[in-house]
């Protein structure tokens, strides 16, 4: 043995420059990439986003430019996140057919080949930052004799006021030419609610993508400032899940399933890899991660703070979404990442 230095196995074999590539496993490209793109009704420039480096809320007049600065990277898809003109207790500027989102829409599938999705959601739209009308919860027993409403009464969202919203929200939407609808609030029955709308109204090839797993989380601040869609009290912990479940994930994505969802989202994308995994095994639909903004902007961060290499942690965070089982990433790192290839 002291001569003979021979190992049968060695994966170093496999790394070295010229085949490194040939047996990776998982690969990255642009045509993976959803690039969030936010239009802001109230604005007649783009507005830099101070806790997003590198975005900017973009007027109405200038949406197809920004789209087309988007393509020119090679990412096909853009998502539209909305700021309107004003807002109500409602939100009934979400389905407004000279709504922000709406024009948007109308001027971008008119003029550009972008793949377009919409943000089916209330929060930028309500005056009080949550995902639909609101109603009083009682807790307890509310009709015990010594019930006091003015202690155990809470507001919580009215989920079935709110799918109602939803089905004008997506129609409208549709009829603007929206190519995927993409409903977020994390409201029970939204995906059934929003599929029997749109096909009632001719829109039986309008694909759905649900926020079918969309999480409590803390890596949303960002987001709020950019979309001006922070809940005014409170939190919203009482729709979104808990992040400290992952059996739940699957029942809720069970039932989007049943309803009709074409394509199942996980919000957040880097502290949830172990549910888009969980789900790439249980589900055949395609499956997408949202790598959102707190995750972007700590990055970013980190860079200018000399700790990182922004390129490098961005690409290896994406591939990292990817190699967990996500077909399409839906991140503010699409363009950077794809204008590397």
């Amino acid at each position: 043995m002291d001569n003979d230095r021979s190992l049968t196995h060695r994966p170093r074999r496999l790394r070295q420059d010229r085949i490194r590539g040939l047996v990776s496993e998982t690969s990255l490209e642009p045509s993976d990439l959803i690039a969030p793109v936010f239009v802001d009704a109230t604005a007649d420039e783009r507005v830099p986003i101070d806790s997003m480096p590198g975005h900017e809320r973009v007027p109405v007049s200038d949406a197809v430019s920004r789209v087309e600065e988007v393509l020119e990277t090679g990412v096909e898809a853009v998502m539209l996140f909305g700021i309107p003109t004003s807002k109500d207790p409602d939100g009934t500027r979400a389905w407004a057919d000279d709504g922000v989102v709406q024009e948007a829409t109308r001027r971008i599938t008119a003029e550009t080949d972008a793949y377009v999705l919409t943000d089916a959601c209330l929060c930028e739209y309500t005056d009080h930052g949550h995902c639909g009308p609101l109603e009083e919860e009682l807790r307890g027993d509310a009709h015990s004799h010594d019930h006091d409403p003015d202690l155990d009464a809470t507001l919580t969202v009215d989920n079935d006021a709110t799918l109602e919203a939803l089905e004008k929200i997506a129609v409208s939407h549709a009829e603007a030419g929206a190519d995927m609808i993409a409903p977020s609030g994390m409201m029970d029955g939204m995906v059934g609610a929003i599929r029997g709308a749109l096909d009632r109204e001719g829109f039986e090839h309008v694909p759905i993508m649900s926020y079918a797993a969309k999480y409590e989380s803390a890596f949303y601040g960002p987001f709020r400032d950019a979309a001006d869609g922070a809940p005014a009290f409170g939190n919203r912990r009482h729709y979104q899940m808990d992040p400290a479940n992952a059996r739940e994930a699957i029942r809720e994505v069970e039932l989007d399933v049943e309803q009709g969802a074409d394509v199942l989202m996980v919000k957040p994308a880097l502290p949830y890899l172990d549910i888009v995994s969980s789900l790439r095994r249980e589900f055949d639909h395609p499956i997408a991660a949202y790598n959102v903004s707190g995750e972007y902007a700590m990055l970013h961060a980190a860079s200018e703070k000399g700790w990182l290499d922004l390129e490098a942690v961005a690409r290896e965070s994406l591939l990292s979404i990817k190699r967990a089982g996500a077909d399409l990433i839906l991140t503010y790192f699409a363009e950077e990442v794809a204008r590397s290839y």
